[in-house]
């Protein structure tokens, strides 16, 4: 396990001053095209859920990725989260900050019933906004997040303190 792990950091590639100077980007891509790494995240990812889920929501763009392939696998219902004006039916919208903006999230009013389970997937827990404003929409709808998953997380960046109330059930495959 170590030795896929190790294979998979290698497989991020680092592009300095991206997209502003200053920022390190983490680009998943190229593990992307390994189908053994991409396969040995969504095997581990399924590994650290509790299968007592019952939709998997993922966040726009590169969670979609990461997102889908989990809820095959898992034969779990998939909600995506989406930028603004991207949805075509109505939805309940949450802003957010990024280490270098902010934004806004929304979710179709339908996605989700009160009381489901909702494991939350996404490539990079950096700041935590995205995190913590697809969690509020989420539980905008009476959704219950059970637990988070993050292939990528920046530890310089704090993002877990957006996230305290999920604290015991974050997972990051790698960390930087």
């Amino acid at each position: 396990m170590n030795k896929n792990i190790n294979l998979l950091k290698e497989a991020i590639r680092s592009i300095n001053d991206y997209p502003k100077p200053g920022i390190i980007y983490r680009d998943i891509t190229p593990l992307l095209k390994s189908p053994d790494l991409f396969s040995f995240v969504i095997d581990m990812s399924a590994e650290l859920i509790d299968n007592n889920i019952d939709l998997i929501a993922a966040i726009d763009a590169r969670g979609f990725i990461f997102g889908s392939a989990l809820a095959q696998k898992l034969r779990k219902g998939f909600i995506p989260i989406r930028k603004r004006n991207k949805l075509p039916y109505k939805v309940i919208s949450q802003e957010y900050s990024l280490e270098y903006g902010v934004d806004q999230l929304e979710l179709h009013i339908d996605a989700i019933t009160p009381s489901q389970k909702i494991l939350l997937i996404d490539d990079v827990l950096a700041t935590g906004g995205t995190a913590e404003a697809s969690a509020k929409l989420v539980n905008q709808l009476g959704g219950e997040i059970v637990s988070m998953i993050f292939i990528i997380e920046l530890l310089g960046l704090n993002g877990r303190q957006c996230l305290e109330e999920y604290s015991n059930n974050i997972h990051s495959l790698i960390t930087y």
